[in-house]
């Protein structure tokens, strides 16, 4: 019994930078008077879960759980929980605390929190302890950090939400990305672009994607549905879209030049960079010359998280997925680094972690 208080969580965890997971048992923390305990079915796999397992960043506090597009059911609730009741069908995102005292915090973006927030997993939690993901059986969140999914909404669907749909929907809310007629430049068709193009067409715009493949060409169009497809290694296609948009959604982390997509954009046209190259350089002349906006972000704040969430249930947006069970996670982070998946891997965590 007392090996059995100590392990409630079965997990999967990186103990190295070889980033190599494997079954991890460990504890979660008790239920305390504000807090939901989630049974986790779907956990959708992000780059970030790589770039922790692997250390990229140098500060990866093994052994790590990863996992923070997490899904799944209430199972307990704490006394002063009013949001949530045993059985709802709930989400938890990249973040599970903040300081929830500052201008940030209380504007419903916690993820800016001034003394900073507390992500899902590799965390420092109020508690010291190191905070794990969702390729875990259960998680335990203060019940601010909880989404409700809407009735109706896919489990394994609304996983990517949690980070891939909401880091690009916020940026588009903030900018005003969302009036229709208007016309939207996405580059990159990875999980994050995949979505902008499915909001863009939801926000009725006209879409185009930016490839360096034409492999991507017909899903892009007929999968997908953006209005437009351009090599941007072809100058003659790029240089005939000359100021013609008036949003770019650039979810695109390898090296990659930036003014020719600058040169894109109308007259107080707006520049959204998601991704996370080593070095973003550019003229001052095609952003100046024409009062541009050159923007980037990170995730979105609880507020309008949950926005999303009900915006996607209302519009039926649903991200395309490839469903794997615990023991795949390997492979499938290992496929996300070859950039080989359309567009999201989701984890079956309730059928396949025993």
């Amino acid at each position: 019994m007392a090996s059995e208080k100590a392990h409630n969580c079965l997990g999967w965890a990186a103990r190295d930078p070889s980033g190599v997971l494997s079954p991890y048992e460990f504890n979660r923390r008790a239920v305390a008077a504000d807090d939901v305990s989630v049974k986790i079915t779907h956990c959708g796999v992000c780059y970030a879960d790589v770039s922790w397992a692997k250390n990229v960043a140098g500060d990866t506090k093994y052994p790590v759980v990863p996992g923070h597009e997490i899904v799944g059911v209430v199972k307990e609730v704490g006394p002063n929980v009013d949001r949530f009741k045993v059985g709802d069908h709930v989400g938890v995102g990249t973040y599970v605390n903040s300081c929830r005292d500052c201008e940030y915090c209380n504007d419903g973006m916690e993820v800016y929190c001034v003394k900073g927030a507390v992500y899902t997993f590799n965390g420092v939690d109020a508690d010291g302890t190191v905070t794990k993901g969702g390729y875990s059986s259960y998680v335990v969140v203060h019940e601010r950090y909880c989404y409700r999914i809407p009735e109706n909404y896919p489990s394994h669907l609304a996983a990517p939400l949690l980070c891939a749909g909401i880091t690009v929907y916020s940026p588009m809310i903030h900018h005003n990305m969302n009036q229709p007629g208007k016309s939207l430049g996405v580059i990159g068709l990875g999980g994050l672009g995949h979505m902008a193009v499915l909001f863009g067409k939801a926000f009725g715009l006209k879409v185009t994607v930016f490839s360096t493949s034409v492999s991507k060409k017909e899903e892009a169009l007929n999968v997908l549905g953006a209005d437009n497809f351009v090599i941007s290694s072809d100058e003659h296609q790029m240089k005939a879209l000359a100021g013609s948009l008036d949003f770019i959604i650039d979810s695109a982390s390898g090296e990659h030049q930036f003014d020719p997509y600058l040169w894109l954009l109308k007259t107080f046209g707006v520049y959204v960079l998601m991704g996370f190259p080593k070095e973003v350089k550019f003229s001052p002349a095609s952003l100046s010359l024409g009062m541009k906006t050159f923007s980037g972000s990170i995730t979105g704040g609880t507020k309008v998280a949950q926005q999303m969430l009900e915006f996607c249930a209302a519009k039926k947006i649903y991200p395309k997925v490839e469903v794997v069970p615990i023991e795949y996670a390997n492979e499938a982070l290992e496929r996300l680094v070859q950039r080989d998946v359309k567009y999201r891997f989701v984890i079956d965590i309730e059928n396949s972690l025993k």
